[in-house]
C-alpha cells in the first residue's frame, strides 16, 4: 500500500509544508501506479480488439463501434468518481473520515441511478445506430454484444469510484495489481469464449461481451472487499449503513461531478469528430489518424495518472488549508508531467517511422502512403503533447481544489468554438488536409491548457 509522509493522517495535528523533494516522491508514489493501471485499463480495450482481430473483421468492426459507444457513455458517468478523488482528499486533508464515507457513498448511489438511465441506450442500441446510418448487419452485432456487455456499466462506474477513493486513500498500489490481473482474467476469458478452447462453446462476439463483463464484476467485487473490509481502512466503514440517503452529499457530488463529466465528454467529442472529418478525406487517412491517436493516447495515460495524484495533493493540501502545500505540489506535478513531455516529444520526433510501422503490415500496398501520413500526424501531435499535459494537470489540480463549473465552461470553448471549427478550416477550406486537421486539435488544446492554467494560479483557493 502506497503511504506518502507528507500529510497528516486524520486527527495528527498541523504539519511543516512539505519540501519540494518530499512533494517529488509523493507524487511518483502516488502516480506510477495510477499510470500503470491506466495503462492496464487501456490493455483491457487492446485485448478485446486483438483477439476479435483473430477471429473476425465484421465481429472486430462490431465491436470497435460498441466500445465507442459504451465508452463515450462511461465517460460522462465518472464524472463523479472524479469527483470522489478531489473531496475525498480534501476530506481527509481536513480531518474528516465522515466526510470521506458520506461522499464516496453517494457518488456509488448516483453511479448506480445513471446506469440504469443509460442502460435502455445500451440495450436498444441497434435501432439508434441504424438512425445514425450504420449498416443493418453491424448494428444488430453491436446490439448483440452490448445487450451482454452494457450490463458492465453497473460494476464499471462502481470500479471507477472505488479506484478514486482509494486512490484519495493513498492506496494506489492494490488498483493497480487489481487492473493488471483484470487484462489477464481478460485474455484468458476471451481465448476460452470467443475460439471455444478448453470444452466451451464457440461464442465469437458474444464470447468476448460475456468475458469483459465478467471482469468487469471479478474487479468490482475485488476493490469492494479491500476498500471496505481491508485490515487500513475497516475503519472507515465505507458501506455502513449504504441504504441510508443522504441529501446534502448527494447534491455536492453531483454538483462537482457532472460538470466533470461533461467536461470529459467534450473532449472525447473533439477526437470523434477529428476521426469523422478524416473519413471524409480518405480511408488511408484515417487509418494513419487512428495510429498517430492510439500512440498519442498511451503517452497521455502518463498525463493523466500525474494528473489524478495531483488532483489527490492538491485536495489534500486545500483541507489542510494550506496555501504553501498546494502550490509547492502543483509546481512539482506540473514539472514532471512536463518533464515527461519532452521525452514524448523527443522520442515521436527522433523516430516516427518506427513507432508508426508496428501498426502496419510492410506488405499492404498502402503501407507506404499509411506510413508517411502516420509520420506527419505524429509530428503534429509531438506539437501538441505539451499542450495536452497543460490541460489535464490543471485540470487535476483544479479538480483537487474543488473547481468544477468553470473548468467545464473552458473545455466546450476550447474544444467545440476553438477546436472543432479550426480543424474543418485548416483542413478544408485551407486545404491543409489531415495535417491541418491535426493542427486544429493542438489549437483547441491550446486554448485549453492556457485557460486553465491561468485559473489555476491565479487564485489563492484557500
Amino acid at each position: 500500500m502506497t503511504h506518502t509522509a507528507p500529510f497528516a493522517s486524520p486527527g495528527s495535528g498541523p504539519q511543516p509544508p512539505a519540501t519540494i523533494v518530499q512533494h517529488f516522491w509523493a507524487i511518483l508514489a502516488l502516480g506510477l501506479p495510477l499510470i500503470g493501471s491506466n495503462m492496464a485499463q487501456m490493455g483491457l480495450h487492446v485485448t478485446d480488439t486483438i483477439m476479435l482481430g483473430w477471429y473476425g473483421v465484421p465481429q472486430l468492426a462490431a465491436v470497435v463501434l460498441a466500445a465507442s459507444t459504451f465508452f463515450i457513455l462511461f465517460i460522462f458517468g465518472s464524472g463523479f468518481a472524479y469527483a470522489v478523488i478531489g473531496r475525498v482528499a480534501t476530506a481527509l486533508g481536513s480531518g474528516d473520515e465522515t466526510q470521506a464515507r458520506r461522499d464516496t457513498r453517494m457518488a456509488l448511489w448516483l453511479s448506480l441511478i445513471y446506469s440504469v438511465a443509460v442502460m435502455p441506450i445500451l440495450w436498444f442500441s441497434g435501432p439508434i445506430l441504424r438512425l445514425l446510418g450504420q449498416e443493418d448487419a453491424l448494428s444488430h452485432m453491436v446490439e448483440t454484444y452490448l445487450r451482454v456487455a452494457g450490463w458492465g456499466m453497473f460494476p464499471a462506474l462502481i470500479t471507477a469510484v472505488l479506484r478514486g477513493y482509494l486512490s484519495a486513500q493513498e492506496r494506489t498500489q492494490v488498483v493497480l495489481w487489481v487492473t493488471l490481473a483484470g487484462v489477464v482474467v481478460n485474455v484468458g476469458f476471451n481465448w476460452v469464449l470467443i475460439f471455444g478452447n478448453l470444452g466451451a462453446p464457440e461464442m465469437g462476439l458474444q464470447g468476448a461481451a460475456v468475458a469483459s463483463l465478467s471482469v468487469q464484476i471479478l474487479t468490482c467485487v475485488a476493490l469492494c472487499l479491500y476498500a471496505g473490509y481491508g485490515p487500513s481502512l475497516r475503519h472507515v466503514a465505507l458501506f455502513q449503513n449504504f441504504w441510508r440517503p443522504d441529501p446534502e452529499a448527494f447534491v455536492d457530488v453531483a454538483k462537482m461531478g457532472l460538470p466533470i463529466g461533461l467536461t470529459s465528454v467534450s473532449e472525447g467529442g473533439l477526437f470523434q469528430a477529428s476521426a469523422l472529418m478524416m473519413g471524409w478525406i480518405g480511408a488511408v487517412e484515417l487509418a494513419a489518424h487512428g495510429i498517430a491517436l492510439e500512440l498519442a493516447s498511451m503517452v497521455f495515460m502518463l498525463h493523466s495518472g500525474l494528473s489524478q495524484a495531483a488532483t489527490v495533493r492538491a485536495g489534500r493540501a486545500h483541507g489542510a488549508k494550506d496555501l504553501l502545500r498546494l502550490r509547492r505540489g502543483a509546481v512539482v506535478a506540473i514539472a514532471l508531467s512536463l518533464l515527461a513531455g519532452v521525452i514524448t516529444v523527443t522520442a515521436f520526433i527522433a523516430m516516427p517511422t518506427p513507432l508508426v510501422a508496428l501498426f502496419v503490415d510492410s506488405r499492404d500496398p498502402k503501407a507506404a502512403e499509411l506510413i508517411d501520413l502516420g509520420v506527419k500526424f505524429l509530428m503534429v501531435a509531438a506539437l501538441f503533447q505539451l499542450f495536452d499535459a497543460a490541460q489535464v494537470m490543471a485540470l487535476g489540480l483544479l479538480r483537487g481544489v474543488q473547481d468544477t463549473r468553470v473548468p467545464m465552461i473552458y473545455a466546450v470553448t476550447s474544444y467545440w468554438i476553438v477546436g472543432i471549427p479550426a480543424s474543418y478550416v485548416l483542413a478544408f477550406p485551407l486545404g491543409l488536409g489531415g495535417v491541418g486537421l491535426w493542427l486544429g486539435l493542438a489549437a483547441g488544446l491550446a486554448v485549453a491548457g492556457a485557460l486553465m492554467m491561468h485559473r489555476f494560479w491565479s487564485r489563492d483557493w484557500i
